[in-house]
Parts: C-alpha cells; structure tokens; sequence
C-alpha cells in the first residue's frame, strides 16, 4: 500500500503540543507502544494500521489519561499503557466510522476504507479493537476494562443512533447532543476516570474528573460540528459540509431549520443525494450565517468547555491541573 503524504499545518498542532508539553514524552512512548501492539505477520494488517496510526491525530485521549494520573499523583507506567489501549479504541472506531460515512478522507489523506475496500476495513477496526481489548486483558484492572467496556458500547450505541437518526431533518436538538454524549464524550470521560483509577484515587477524584472529561468531549464534538461549516478543507483535512454529504445533521443545521422550516427542502435534498455541489453548498453557508447558527453553537460548545473547567475547581492547583484548562479552553478554539 503507498503511503499518501502526511504533512499538516502547524498552527493548531503546535499549540496543542505546548499545553501538553508535561506529557510529550509520555505520548511518544504511547505512541510507540501501539506500534509494538498492531505488530502482525499479515502484511496487510501491519500496513494498514501503521499507515493509521502515522496519519497524525492530536492524541488528546490518551494525554488526558495521563494528565489525570499525573494530576491524581501518579507518574508509571501503568497509565501510559491504558492510554495506548483507548487511543487504539478510539482509532478503531474512526475506521468503522468511515466505512459507515463512504467517507474518502481522514486526517487530509485517503481513508483507509477507499485503500482497501469495506471488506478488509471492517475486519481492521475488529482487529484493532481485539488488541486494544488484549492488552487492556493483560494489564490486570477489572475495574477498568469495565469503564473501557462501557464507554465503547456507548460510542457504538451512539453510531447506531447517528445511522438511525442523525440524518432525520426532524432531528431535535437533545437528541443530537445524546448522539454525540454516546459517541465522543464517554471515552473521553472514561480517559479521564481512567487516570483517577490508575492513580487509587479515592471516589470523589473519580467523579471529579469523569465530570472533567464528559463536557471536555462534549465541547470537542460541538466544535467539529462547527469546523465543518468554518475550516479551510486544507486545515482541516475533508472538503467542507462533509458531514452533511455524508448525511449528519448537526447543530448549525439543526439551530438553521428551526428558525428557517421552509429550508429544510433544501437539506432534505442533500442528504438524500449524497452530493453537494457549490449551488446548495453555498445556500446552506448563508443559511447557518443569516440565522447566527454558527454563533449559536459556539455558545454550546464554550457552555461544556466552562463546565469542564468548574468541574475542576475542588482540585488543587498544580501544573497538571493548569495543562488541563487550558486543553478545556482549546478544544472550542482550534481549527482543525
């Protein structure tokens, strides 16, 4: 398989990097442990899963494993290695996600379901699931191969309800953020829990940062809502109102709709046909823009992000502590 070119702007990669700069080089030994992980013999699985895992992402799960940890004064490494087992979940899941999407691009290069066909990809995202399950077996913690259970159900209960309902025009607004509390937001929740329990924090610290970790996720999917109307298809890797082509309505839509019925023919179309040309396409962006959807779902987005800070108020303050706001401060700013 060719490896496409992986270069991305820098601009929010480098930000990222400095509010996390405590854990860098524990994300470079994640890193290198689910490489040591997708070793197979089958030429086709190693290949395709180190062409996933090359492909960048900004490592935000497992960095907030091991932020909570740290914070909950534990630095082994114990946590680097349940971060490796929910960054290979959550990478699965992107494989899957895919497949279900027809989606061609991820992360600005081919989609490894356009490389290899469904067929193959449905059976790597297994295989990545298996050997996040595997070692998460071998470390020893049924308490938390519990959480990590429990939030992955979550996220497929949350793409079945996205294949079910996220392309009803009718889609209601807490239906939308269940969808995305189910599909996003409990594996970060269960990152950050995770930590506490690695740490033996006691019940309260537990809670503290699930609570933490639930609104962060929250604030991050919001925002990818958004950026699919704002983001340059440059920065951010997939042409813009992809995710409507690949029939999600989210958010802005949802804010659009209700202020604009009359619209809905409009979208209604879209999903239906699965194609956006740069007739409808630019409709629907002076769509969201005259009904201050956009805005609207800002303030969504900034509303988790504050209640994931409070969340951490009881906490004392500490280095780790400081990476964690600002992380909650940069989910709703970033760009891609």
């Amino acid at each position: 398989m060719q490896v496409p070119n992986t270069s991305q702007p820098t601009g929010t990669t480098d930000r990222l990097q400095d509010i996390l700069a405590e854990v860098q080089e524990d994300i470079s030994e994640i890193d290198r442990l689910i490489r040591e992980k997708v070793i197979s013999d089958v030429e086709v699985v190693e290949t395709s899963s180190h062409y996933i895992h090359g492909s960048g992402g900004k490592r935000v799960r497992p960095a907030l494993l091991v932020l909570a940890a740290k914070l909950c004064g534990y630095d082994g490494s114990l946590a680097r290695q349940y971060a490796a087992v929910m960054e290979m979940v959550h990478t699965a899941t992107l494989v899957h996600d895919d497949i279900v999407d027809e989606a061609t691009l991820r992360r600005g290069q081919t989609s490894v379901n356009s490389l290899l066909g469904n067929d193959v990809t449905v059976l790597l995202g297994d295989y990545l699931y298996i050997r996040s399950m595997d070692l998460a077996i071998e470390l020893g913690s049924l308490e938390i191969l519990k959480v990590i259970c429990d939030a992955t159900l979550r996220m497929i209960e949350g793409m079945m309800l996205e294949m079910t309902r996220g392309g009803a025009v009718d889609l209601s607004e807490d239906e939308h953020l269940d969808i995305l509390e189910r599909k996003t937001a409990y594996l970060f929740a269960g990152c950050a829990k995770i930590g506490a329990v690695v740490a033996g924090a006691d019940e309260q610290r537990r809670r503290i940062l699930w609570d933490y970790g639930l609104n962060l996720g929250m604030a991050f999917q919001v925002v990818d809502d958004l950026l699919d109307f704002t983001a340059s298809e440059d920065v951010l890797g997939k042409p813009v109102l992809q995710d409507l082509k690949e029939g999600h309505v989210t958010l802005p839509i949802i804010y659009a709709l209700r202020a604009e019925p009359r619209a809905t023919a409009t979208v209604e179309a879209v999903i239906q046909r699965r194609v956006i040309d740069d007739v409808n396409r630019k409709e629907i962006l002076d769509l969201v823009r005259r009904h201050r959807a956009l805005d609207a779902a800002k303030e969504v987005a900034a509303r988790y992000s504050r209640q994931a800070s409070v969340a951490l108020e009881p906490l004392p303050d500490s280095t780790y502590k400081e990476s964690l706001l600002a992380l909650a401060d940069f989910v709703i700013d970033r760009n891609k």
